[in-house]
């Protein structure tokens, strides 16, 4: 397909599997070492001799401005290609993690992790997810679940390999291999090829808005008054508060209850293992099941929750490796569906901007999610209440998605033209695409 060429139907392939392959990587090099952090957040306490909540902020800040730069990362994205932004951001994310290795303090850290490298997480992820959902339809929940399974396998190399490093190395040495690792981001933004629009899905002409509104269509912001998608934001910043709470916190507190390093760092990969078959499972039964994307989204943040509150359970090495692998199945689906779920309620011409909004707003669950897990941990002296608030914090956010318009039927299509209205005057019903259609089309 000639990718200059402006198309309002997706191809379903062709490049697209290179666009999830970077993609894929992407995911495994940015959220796969966040997620596996936690090999060095024991060494950064003890090297600093810093409380839990203060080290949290590494990995909450990297996560949060990641997020919070996100709506910059689709308007860049927009205005210059996602080509050149996602090369940027490849760079970027790779030297915050060269600098971070000659750290002397916490402040450093939070500097050169938190802010190079959650910017140019941003640059990466916004324009790759947006092509994702641009050159993929009836297939779009599939792809999303095997881009999104690089976290998972990441995971599942990463905390053992990590910890591999910091004994050969020390953590100094340890980050500067993977930031070596992480410059492979660069080679992954150049694959990244733009899948022009038509001209009747496009958001508008450019030479025909003015200054304010060439913004406003570059950084989405007609979607803020798009009922269904505030909806939606609002359970994702709940989402994600509670999301990332187990995964900083899962190996100190296997060492904690009195495993050794290497046992800890393997419920890691077990959640990793269990990552990677549930994303597929995910994928799959969302595009062949009968159910919407949002009530799958839905099912599978409350079971995660569900799963969370039975941490306490874990009282041996066997069944904290099952707790640990309910969790890492379940949880896996919550994000690839949760962005499969976006396309459907803003459109694929408005997916960048949306990207951005909703990592913006879901920016403040992910920076007060891990601190308040750290504060939680030294006020009671265990990790299992953190993961009892991170597992009733998902419930709700659950429950937030049953507010969506007619949830319990099926979630309805709002127009790319009209945006702000989110509503549509026909009853819609979902195609076999996992699009919407008006009954008697």
């Amino acid at each position: 397909m000639n990718p200059h060429v402006a198309s309002s139907d997706p191809p379903d392939g062709g490049w697209g599997w290179m666009i999830a392959l970077a993609a894929f990587l992407q995911t495994a090099l940015v959220f796969g070492v966040v997620r596996s952090f936690g090999v060095f957040f024991v060494e950064f306490v003890v090297h600093f001799g810093e409380p839990s909540t203060a080290v949290s902020w590494i990995s909450s800040v990297t996560v949060a401005v990641l997020m919070f730069t996100s709506p910059l990362a689709s308007a860049l994205g927009t205005q210059y290609g996602e080509r050149p932004v996602g090369i940027v951001g490849g760079f970027l994310s790779g030297l915050g993690l060269f600098l971070a290795s000659f750290a002397t303090s916490l402040a450093q850290l939070y500097l050169f992790i938190g802010l190079l490298t959650g910017v140019g997480g941003a640059l990466i992820f916004s324009p790759s997810l947006a092509l994702v959902a641009r050159y993929f339809k009836r297939r779009r929940a599939l792809a999303n679940a095997l881009v999104f399974s690089g976290t998972g396998i990441s995971a599942l190399a990463f905390s053992p390999l990590f910890q591999f490093l910091v004994d050969s190395y020390g953590w100094r040495g340890a980050l500067l291999i993977v930031s070596g690792m992480a410059f492979h981001l660069v080679v992954c933004g150049a694959l990244l090829r733009p899948l022009p629009l038509a001209p009747n899905d496009a958001s508008g002409a450019p030479g025909q808005e003015s200054r304010w509104g060439r913004l406003a269509s570059l950084f989405g912001l007609r979607l803020l008054r798009h009922r269904a998608f505030m909806t939606f934001c609002g359970s994702g910043v709940l989402i994600t508060a509670g999301y990332f709470m187990p995964f900083i916190h899962l190996v100190p507190h296997a060492r904690e209850t009195g495993f050794d390093e290497y046992q800890a760092a393997f419920l890691v990969s077990v959640v990793g293992i269990a990552d990677i078959a549930g994303r597929i499972v995910a994928g799959w039964l969302a595009d062949c099941g009968p159910l919407r994307l949002v009530h799958h989204l839905t099912l599978w943040t409350l079971l995660t929750g569900v799963t969370l509150l039975l941490v306490p359970l874990g009282r041996n090495y066997t069944s904290m490796v099952a707790v640990s692998i309910g969790y890492g199945f379940l949880a896996s689906a919550i994000i690839p569906l949760k962005f499969s779920t976006l396309v459907e309620i803003v459109g694929p011409d408005q997916i960048m901007g949306a990207i951005g909004l909703i990592h913006l707003m879901e920016s403040f669950g992910a920076l007060a999610g891990p601190p308040l897990s750290g504060w939680i941990r030294d006020a009671t002296g265990s990790y299992v209440a953190s993961f009892q608030a991170a597992g009733s914090i998902l419930i709700v956010g659950a429950l937030v998605l049953v507010a969506l318009p007619n949830h319990l039927r099926c979630l309805p299509a709002a127009s790319p033209q009209d945006p702000e209205d989110g509503k549509e005057e026909h009853d819609p019903c979902p195609t076999e695409d996992g699009g919407f259609r008006t009954e008697g089309s």
